[in-house]
């Protein structure tokens, strides 16, 4: 681990500084072990917009949570710590932009609760079988298309592919649109990454128009799919009907802009730091390798902790509250780092070791408990498991040939580029 010095302020892991969210992940995880130790509850100014043209509300900064039980009980207190006021970014969201990105996500009961209804009804053993066997067609396809190539990108080749092309399969989005989709999906969650978003691009209106072209797509579908439904995920959605309640166009298109997006980057991550680990700790991967089929759902789960796809999530408090030890007031913005919960000693033995047995494991790869628990997690588990017994029947060896390439994003730990070799 990386030596930051003694804990005087938080600058050395000022977490609304883009700096911070660029440097190595083992210095990354340092400054998030000193901060569960030192200082678990941080207050932090507002990160800055830099080159927007759109005016975002003002903000009193926010608190960080860092240690697992903390984020634990922000999540169980749904009623206290709500997702629905200024959406769950750090920055509240001005209502031109709450139209694309607050959907299921940034709601709270009674919305939340009719929205996930719904969609959770849409999920139905029939349509779950459907996707599963999808999962095990297009994973072999991808699988074996990348073996014949033997070597290559595997973000490019394998990790962004599969999970795009099942969430748009389920969904019923045609080929024609999977590249509008990945595009889409890839500037919306970049943080203006410039491999994303081009140099000089207002990044807020990047955003903005892929969030529009997702939604044009949706509304196209499921306006086609009310007439001519289908065995498929969107003809379940606009189809269906709880207590005479219906999912209006713009909530089945801020559905759909959720599911491509933290759907598709939470697997796509998933398995590239999965590659990263099994050539970090090679003992691992040839432990799982012998025995996929005892070792594969906590091999699953172990590879999801140790990504922790998604950051971060943001909450804001609807009344005071004391959260250990520390008075938070009506409005404050809380944020809640799985990221770090995901490594917190108190909970993990040997948080910083890859271990494909481990148990128990009480990770918050999928969010927290509570009702925003990830709709999709039984998805992205099969998704991971799936693709790593045909990676692994295929070659016990597959191994990464260079360094990952960092996201620089603060929200999604992704990786961009990382070589391999079969």
């Amino acid at each position: 681990m990386v030596d930051v010095g003694p804990l005087q302020d938080a600058e050395f892991a000022n977490l609304s500084d883009m700096d911070f969210w660029r440097r190595p992940w083992p210095e990354r995880e340092e400054a998030f072990r000193i901060l569960r130790a030192r200082r678990p509850i941080a207050h932090y100014d507002d990160p800055p917009l830099l080159g927007s043209s759109i005016e975002f509300p003002p903000g009193n900064g926010y608190w960080s949570l860092t240690r697992h039980r903390d984020v634990a009980e922000a999540s169980r207190h749904p009623d206290v710590f709500l997702s629905g006021p200024g959406a769950v970014s750090l920055l509240d969201l001005p209502p031109e932009m709450v139209e694309y990105f607050s959907g299921m996500i940034s709601t709270d009961n009674p919305k939340h609760a009719r929205l996930r209804r719904i969609v959770s009804n849409a999920f139905n053993p029939r349509n779950v079988r459907a996707v599963e066997e999808t999962i095990d067609q297009v994973a072999s396809a991808i699988a074996k298309r990348a073996r014949e190539h033997g070597s290559g990108d595997f973000i490019s080749d394998i990790a962004a592919p599969f999970p795009l092309e099942i969430i748009c399969s389920m969904m019923g989005v045609p080929a024609s649109e999977y590249a509008t989709v990945l595009r889409c999906s890839n500037v919306i969650l970049s943080m203006g990454d410039p491999d994303f978003i081009d140099e000089g691009t207002d990044q807020v209106v990047a955003f903005l128009e892929a969030g529009a072209a997702l939604t044009a797509i949706m509304e196209d579908l499921g306006s086609y799919r009310v007439e001519h439904p289908i065995d498929d995920i969107t003809s379940a959605l606009v189809n269906a009907e709880i207590e005479s309640e219906k999912l209006s166009k713009q909530e089945l298109a801020s559905f759909f802009v959720l599911l491509v997006t933290a759907g598709n980057e939470t697997t796509r991550t998933a398995l590239a730091h999965a590659l990263h680990a099994f050539t970090q700790f090679p003992d691992e991967r040839d432990r799982l390798a012998r025995d996929y089929e005892s070792l594969a759902k906590t091999a699953t789960d172990e590879i999801v902790r140790w990504a922790s796809p998604v950051i971060w999530m943001r909450r804001t408090l609807a009344r005071d509250y004391t959260i250990s030890g520390v008075d938070l007031q009506a409005g404050d913005k809380v944020v809640l780092y799985y990221n770090s919960a995901n490594r917190d000693e108190e909970i993990f033995d040997d948080p910083y070791r890859f271990d494909v047995a481990r148990t128990p494991n009480d990770h918050y790869g999928f969010g927290a408990p509570g009702p925003h628990f990830c709709l999709g997690a039984h998805l992205a588990r099969r998704e991971i498991t799936v693709m790593w017994r045909q990676l692994l029947t295929m070659s016990p060896t597959i191994h990464a040939t260079s360094s990952p390439v960092q996201l620089e994003s603060s929200f999604v730990n992704g990786i961009k580029r990382l070589s391999y070799s079969f």
